[in-house]
């Protein structure tokens, strides 16, 4: 019996219709499924591009109409994944829709929520993380490298929102692309504990944001560089104890001796 059918034994019509469509769209694995994740995941990383370089980008006549026209586009989608969700609150609770409606807000009131449009960058943390990402690279053999990219993403994603935090706060009397420059340079030396000490923040603020650069950024390089040298590593949950890492070629589980049986990467 088809699930796909209304209470009185019909096929599903209207809204109905439209939230089943979706979920193929959105979950689904046939071909014209995929060409569509890839299509939205590409518009994602050119959303990602102009939240980057937005802060250049502000001052110019165009810098609204881009800004609207991707809230156009973002609420959209956002309203697309709402329908495709079976549960509509549980979806609204995860915190990527919580993150995606915030950025929403940021893109739709620019001029009043400017202060925290540099959260914008954090789309790029959920879209390493997603599925339409990395379904093909697993497939083609890349999935060992996932906790690498992830780690550098990680990296990307902190640089710049914090250095879109610091262009905000601390140089916006040097508005245009050298404010945004010099903000840069100071994230990259403070997180790389350069301190060259030609750019400096003031005030105490500005020397408590120049430690937790510096902590979070020490952090974060010690944590990409844990993924790039250390052993490699399959995720399989063990039924026993719970332990989702484990050697590639193990039979038992090293914390509590269950039997594994991790898949062969290629079948």
């Amino acid at each position: 019996m088809d699930d796909r059918v209304s209470p009185s034994g019909l096929p599903p019509a209207g809204l109905d219709a439209l939230r089943e469509r979706l979920r193929l769209l959105y979950h689904g694995r046939a071909p014209g499924a995929v060409r569509f994740q890839y299509a939205m995941m590409a518009i994602d990383i050119l959303i990602v591009a102009f939240f980057i370089a937005s802060p250049v980008l502000r001052d110019r006549p165009s810098f609204l109409w881009i800004d609207y026209s991707i809230a156009a586009v973002l609420m959209l989608d956002i309203g697309a994944r709402a329908l495709a969700s079976s549960d509509v609150l549980r979806w609204l609770r995860q915190p990527t829709s919580i993150l995606d409606l915030f950025i929403l807000m940021t893109l739709l009131f620019p001029l009043w929520l400017a202060n925290l449009g540099f959260l914008r960058v954090l789309r790029l943390w959920t879209l390493s993380r997603s599925g339409v990402f990395w379904r093909p690279l697993v497939r083609r053999g890349y999935g060992p490298w996932r906790e690498v990219v992830e780690s550098v993403t990680n990296l990307i994603t902190f640089l710049f929102v914090v250095t879109g935090f610091i262009y905000t706060f601390f140089f916006s009397e040097s508005s245009g692309f050298a404010g945004y420059v010099d903000a840069l340079y100071f994230t990259v030396t403070s997180m790389t504990t350069t301190g060259y000490g030609d750019i400096l923040l003031d005030g105490p603020w500005g020397k408590i944001t120049s430690v937790v650069v510096m902590l979070a950024g020490v952090t974060l390089f010690i944590r990409l560089g844990q993924a790039i040298f250390r052993p490699h590593k399959v995720f399989y949950p063990c039924e026993r104890c719970g332990l989702q890492r484990h050697d590639p070629d193990a039979v038992h589980c090293k914390a509590c001796g269950n039997l594994l049986k991790i898949p062969d990467p290629g079948d």
